[in-house]
């Protein structure tokens, strides 16, 4: 064989490779795009179970030993009256003493300014309640100035509420939502002429809790309110079939 027949064989064969690559490129491409993408929203609403709640208290000083013992008959008084009202003493916790010097400036007798005399102790003390009785907490938190009248200063922060079977919660949201994807994908499907085949993936995305009719925006990493009882958890579903 002569050197310009085994080059027109080389060619040939180059071609028919090259045919064969080709063809199985369309086919694979036409694979790929036989396919139906959807998604599908779960919805659900419920109401908190779980609620938290913190207080603060303070005493200010120039003796640290005076300032200590003030603060310490304070909190028993709070703490008496929590169990008053009937919360559990195990739900009561009262955070370690935080305590911070305190300084001030002024003009003396002369005019002259003086900076950062030292003018005594400012000691600050937390307490919080975890507890399941919601309304029980809820009607403490709106009703704390009773222990303000009391001589104590306090201050009161809103309420925060959980749910403490969220997982549940969350796996019948995305059994609802994989029930939406696929109603839409065979909506899809019917009315291309088409039938739904394989499922080829499932993604889930985050979950976003926020309170119910609100303006609140999503986020990336999911959203998670706290201030309302009331809440609406939201989670989506993707999923992908070979469309027949």
């Amino acid at each position: 064989m002569n050197k310009n027949s085994i080059s027109i064989a080389i060619a040939s064969l180059g071609f028919i490779i090259g045919l064969a690559i080709l063809g199985s490129a369309i086919k694979n491409r036409n694979k790929s795009e036989n396919t139906i993408s959807v998604t599908g929203l779960g919805t659900k609403k419920f109401t908190s179970d779980l609620i938290t709640w913190l207080g603060s208290f303070s005493k200010n000083n120039i003796d640290l030993k005076s300032a200590y013992d003030e603060l310490a008959l304070d909190r028993k008084v709070i703490n008496d009256y929590l169990v008053s009202k009937g919360i559990k003493q195990n739900e009561i916790v009262f955070s370690s003493v935080d305590i911070q010097k305190q300084f001030r400036s002024y003009n003396d007798a002369n005019g002259n300014y003086v900076q950062g005399e030292f003018s005594g102790y400012n000691l600050t003390q937390k307490v919080s309640i975890e507890s399941k009785e919601v309304a029980k907490i809820e009607n403490l938190s709106r009703n704390i100035t009773e222990i303000i009248n009391r001589g104590i200063e306090f201050t009161s922060s809103s309420p925060s509420y959980f749910y403490t079977k969220l997982a549940t919660v969350k796996q019948e949201m995305i059994a609802a939502a994989t029930k939406d994807a696929r109603e839409r994908a065979e909506k899809i499907a019917e009315n291309s002429g088409s039938s739904l085949g394989h499922l080829k993936k499932a993604s889930t995305g985050v979950i976003q809790i926020t309170a119910p009719n609100s303006n609140e925006d999503y986020s990336y990493g999911g959203t998670f309110n706290t201030s309302s009882k009331e809440k609406e958890a939201n989670i989506t579903i993707k999923l992908e079939y070979e469309v027949d």
